[in-house]
């Protein structure tokens, strides 16, 4: 199967982008994985599908894909490339569209300066619903909020972290760390990814406070590894670092592939209130590829 594709990315979160408006391709995981592949295929975090509206009130539907061949439920920085794409395709001439994703409607919106927002939702703190196993286990207060101890592993000398844990729409277990440059991403991250307590995988966040409206953050993505920017993970560090009382409302986020800015003004009884992301999307170039119909 011979298909047209769009490299984008944004803040170096790159994805393959397939338009899908007239009619789905109907891929397999695997064909998802050869896409993905960055040595047998275009290369990326995650495959992107852009569909058309699945209900009234909705412009389009928007699928995600991670590079395992997986289906992902959010993906911020994917959102505003969708949102870059589907003007610059013309299949909208709004600035401000609703999309469907597996985890609820979305709105991003492209700003004047060509940066886009996108209003994610608000956050999810209950349990049950992220979902997290707290079976057995106590949270620990910290300042308005709770940190959960994980142990990575079975025997007495495994780690144990401490971790804010919520959703924005896929899970996240966020742990504080002094300097982002040295955490133990790459050995950490596929131990909590993997975590029991996490039935559905988790993405782990490795948060700097820098000040009360700057971060550092790098985050080990379900599915994918680390990446040089993960857009649901910088809202959910935003969130849980407000929630602790580190940081103020608005929060510029520098990640290794660029800066988002992200906003809640959640505290108190307005937890219910959305998230939003800011930050750049571009095309990098298109293409076609031939996909092989047996893998």
């Amino acid at each position: 199967m011979r298909i047209r594709f769009t490299k984008m990315q944004g803040a170096g979160n790159d994805f393959v982008v397939l338009d899908e408006m007239r009619g789905p391709l109907n891929l397999t995981p695997g064909q998802y994985r050869f896409l993905a592949d960055r040595h047998f295929g275009v290369g990326a975090d995650q495959v992107l599908s852009v569909r058309p509206a699945p209900a009234a009130g909705i412009d389009f539907e928007y699928v995600i894909h991670n590079a395992d061949g997986g289906q992902v439920e959010q993906c911020g920085n994917g959102a505003r490339c969708f949102m870059r794409y589907v003007r610059d395709k013309g299949h909208t001439s709004r600035d401000r569209v609703r999309v469907h994703t597996a985890a609820g409607v979305i709105e991003p919106r492209l700003n004047p300066d060509g940066r886009v927002t996108v209003d994610m939702g608000p956050p999810v703190f209950d349990p049950a619903l992220i979902p997290f196993d707290r079976a057995g286990l106590s949270p620990l207060a910290d300042g308005s909020w709770e940190k959960w101890h994980l142990a990575l592993g079975t025997s007495p000398d495994s780690a144990i972290i401490s971790v804010a844990i919520l959703s924005m729409g896929n899970p996240h277990a966020v742990q504080e760390v002094p300097d982002v440059d040295g955490a133990p991403v790459r050995t950490q991250g596929p131990l909590i990814e993997h975590h029991p307590r996490f039935p559905n995988r988790v993405n782990a966040g490795f948060l700097q406070v820098v000040s009360r409206a700057r971060t550092r953050l790098r985050v080990w993505e379900r599915g994918a590894g680390e990446t040089l920017a993960c857009g649901t993970g910088a809202c959910a560090a935003v969130v849980a670092g407000i929630r602790l009382g580190r940081l103020d409302a608005k929060v510029d986020v520098e990640t290794r592939g660029g800066m988002l800015t992200v906003e809640w003004a959640g505290l108190g009884p307005q937890q219910a209130a959305p998230v939003l992301m800011t930050g750049p999307a571009a095309t990098v170039f298109e293409g076609e590829i031939e996909v092989p119909d047996s893998i």
